[in-house]
């Protein structure tokens, strides 16, 4: 028996008091990255970079998002769209394939409506809009699928080989759609005093579990809890992202899902779950702000210092991450196209001017950014 299935659906319940601690702590801790957001050292890295920590973000939900229904996109092409669709004109910006664009157009817009547009009601035409924005031709993988309405037949989620399918998952009937999405949207809408950290996470489950559309449930979840979260959080500028999260967590994902739609509706299990991975997502953010701050210092200092082109060439490219977490003489020439004599010179100013530090001797010689 699933849990869409007990007398007492939809009426989730929880242990308020075992998930307090975690609760506060996914306060505390967006608490401190939201006054790092606004604090003067973030302020003062510019606009620029402010746009790029933002945009780096939504990259990484989108992509993630999408890697975790097995799909695999560009980030360069995602990266652009979202900042053509922002309105930002930020460095490094590929030229977007026009041939590809259904691949990550969709989802770019799902999540960028879902974050920027959390003061909208979550409507019925809401998700059917989403929808067909993630299936624009019609068709998912499985072939051609219903787009922008619930699904007319029934859903069971397995798993191949064909021959050995198990049944993970049997969605309610599609006659039940109507109804159980019209319950849900009013329980979203509806100012029932519950944490809007805990609605993100039950309303991920609870939409995964109504499973009303065709295709892109898994997607259009995460996405109503990005919702959520965005509500929680008062602004647009998100700086986490939980996608990317779910995804280094994957297995545990799928089987606590499992677990959840196989048991009672008490969640408090599936909350904690939801609650530590959205602490580790916060962590994470906080720590890639302090990188941005870090880069934001070290080209200050580049712009008090001579530096001639091919130095300034290769920092920002290693600032960007272009060579890893180490730059070497063969690395430095081949990209600079210069002598090796010339990148060691180079590198050597480098580490003089305090900009790099120099790691190891002789042959096995690197550098990485002080």
């Amino acid at each position: 028996m699933y849990i869409h299935e007990l007398n007492e659906w939809p009426h989730f319940t929880w242990d308020a008091g075992r998930l307090e601690p975690l609760i506060e702590q996914v306060k505390e801790e967006r608490d401190e990255l939201l006054q790092e957001l606004k604090g003067s050292c973030f302020v003062e890295v510019g606009q620029d970079l402010r746009d790029e920590a933002t945009v780096q973000m939504l990259t990484q939900e989108v992509v993630k998002t999408s890697e975790i229904e097995g799909q695999i996109l560009d980030p360069g092409q995602v990266r652009s769209s979202i900042a053509l669709k922002l309105g930002l004109n930020l460095g490094g910006l590929r030229e977007i394939d026009q041939r590809k664009t259904r691949d990550f157009d969709g989802i770019v817009n799902v999540v960028l409506d879902a974050t920027h547009n959390w003061q909208e009601s979550l409507t019925a035409d809401r998700l059917y809009k989403w929808h067909a924005w993630l299936f624009p031709t019609g068709y998912s993988e499985f072939g051609k699928i219903k787009v922008g309405d619930w699904r007319h037949g029934s859903m069971k989620i397995v798993s191949s080989p064909f021959n050995k399918q198990r049944i993970h998952f049997v969605a309610p009937e599609a006659l039940r759609l109507k109804e159980e999405m019209e319950k849900f949207l009013y329980w979203f809408e509806a100012d029932q005093q519950i944490d809007l950290t805990l609605k993100a996470g039950i309303a991920h489950l609870y939409f995964v579990t109504i499973h009303p559309f065709d295709d892109g449930n898994g997607r259009i979840a995460r996405a109503i809890a990005d919702l959520a979260m965005a509500r929680a959080d008062g602004a647009d500028q998100r700086f986490y992202s939980m996608s990317a999260q779910i995804r280094s967590d994957r297995k545990d994902y799928y089987i606590m899902l499992e677990q959840t739609q196989k048991s009672t509706l008490d969640v408090t299990i599936w909350l904690e779950w939801f609650l530590n991975c959205l602490v580790r997502s916060i962590q994470w953010a906080k720590t890639a702000l302090q990188e941005v701050i870090r880069k934001a210092q070290i080209l200050r200092k580049m712009e008090s210092l001579e530096l001639n082109d091919r130095q300034k060439k290769i920092m920002l490219k290693f600032l960007d991450g272009g060579f890893g977490i180490a730059l070497n003489t063969t690395k430095y020439k081949n990209s600079a196209d210069c002598s090796a004599d010339t990148a060691n010179r180079d590198l050597s100013k480098l580490a003089e001017l305090d900009l790099l530090e120099r790691r190891g001797q002789g042959k096995s010689t690197s550098y990485v950014i002080k």
